[in-house]
């Protein structure tokens, strides 16, 4: 008889944005032609950039003669690819070697799959407010997994606690879904706290292209110390427009080690083994994104999103509701007016102003009383949504 993978029984019946979608378009199938403005899943709206689709029409047409076709690319990323990463990587004053980099289908996936370098008896530290892959993924591991509960005291980024021990750490910085940064020195604190531990430190950098302020890091490995206990992931969805083309890549840095064991060695041999890599399209127009071209047309279509934010900012500002988020990130996290819960002020959004947002909750317990809204909608979008906040909650 097949022994199935009971930790499945410790996950909720059904993954949070999941519920999400199906309330909202239970909803809109309930109100059929109304407007209903969409700040939840954080989904982008501007295209890809010129010359993301210059060079995957190139690609594309190259796999049409046989001079130049391409078949099966290098499971942990073309060259081209990784230099690309790497001169990014650069322009902060941050050294790789390209063999650190590893190519991805995105964030998501690599969160789940880095998941195999560590045996069972692990346990995962989370603060929260947290995307809940995070959790649930070691839950399917069979992982004991703690929460460590973070709030306005701390501007939702925790310190340490060092009367904890854990094996796996995860920070996002800009943190999903409450837009807060950490401080150079917060991070600094982390690394120290990993390596004094012997843990692993994942930090998700999917939002690291919003970062403004110069002061605040965008990056793990701008910490002393994090080369021997971070894995960095990253991915191209909200940078540049790929959350329907796919494509990120993942740093596992060659000091890292535990237990006698290269985790770089390990990921290579997992790579090698479960997986066919990245197409060569993909990864063409991925690249691209890295040009000094690409860069400055990715940056256009963010500053699109920021200025989406403020619109969003501005409009709470006014009706005099607390939130954080919204300058380095594509997240505000705003709290619950008159003492409502989450899914509470969620129905009342839509019953009332027709906006669909995300309820904290779903982030862990401790965003319970709080609502993220996403700034990925189209300018537009984000005008009406400000119109219709404020009319519904201005005192």
């Amino acid at each position: 008889m097949s022994r199935m993978n009971h930790h499945y029984g410790d996950l909720p019946d059904s993954y949070f944005f999941t519920q999400l979608g199906e309330r909202t378009r239970a909803f809109m199938k309930a109100h059929p032609g109304e407007s209903i403005l969409r700040l939840g899943v954080g989904d982008v709206t501007q295209p890809l950039c010129p010359a993301v689709i210059e060079a995957l029409h190139r690609a594309v047409e190259e796999q049409a003669h046989g001079e130049t076709f391409h078949g099966y690319v290098a499971e942990n990323g073309s060259r081209f690819y990784r230099e690309a990463v790497r001169g990014y990587y650069l322009l902060r004053g941050i050294e790789l070697d390209a063999g650190e980099i590893f190519a991805s289908c995105g964030a998501g996936d690599e969160l789940g799959d880095v998941l195999d370098l560590f045996g069972p008896e692990n346990t995962a530290l989370v603060p929260e407010p947290a995307y809940p892959a995070y959790v649930d993924t070691n839950l399917m591991a069979g992982h004991k997994v703690i929460r460590l509960p973070a709030g306005p005291e701390c501007g939702f980024a925790p310190w340490p606690d060092p009367s904890v021990q854990a094996d796996i750490l995860y920070l996002c910085s800009p943190n999903n879904p409450t837009g807060a940064v950490y401080t150079r020195e917060k991070l600094q604190a982390w690394v120290d706290y990993a390596n004094a531990r012997q843990a692993v430190l994942i930090f998700d950098a999917a939002y690291e292209a919003f970062v403004g302020d110069p002061a605040l890091p965008r990056s793990i490995y701008e910490i002393p110390g994090s080369r021997t206990c971070a894995i960095e992931i990253s991915s191209l969805s909200k940078t540049a427009g790929f959350t329907g083309t796919r494509c990120g890549y993942t740093v596992v840095p060659k000091a890292l080690e535990r237990e006698g064991m290269s985790l770089h060695a390990m990921w290579v041999r997992n790579r090698a083994t479960k997986t066919n890599g990245v197409s060569y399209i993909l990864q063409k127009g991925a690249a691209a994104a890295f040009t000094p071209e690409g860069i400055a047309q990715t940056r256009a279509a963010i500053a699109v999103y920021k200025q989406n934010a403020r619109v969003l900012m501005e409009a709470l500002d006014r009706c005099g509701l607390w939130y954080c988020g919204g300058e380095n990130a594509p997240y505000i996290f705003l709290r619950c007016p008159q003492g409502m819960d989450s899914w509470t002020f969620f129905e009342y959004l839509l019953e009332h102003a027709r906006i669909a947002a995300t309820p904290g909750v779903g982030f862990g317990p401790c965003g319970e009383g709080y609502m993220r809204l996403s700034c990925f909608a189209r300018p537009e979008e984000a005008r009406e949504a400000a119109r219709r906040l404020e009319a519904l909650l201005k005192p």
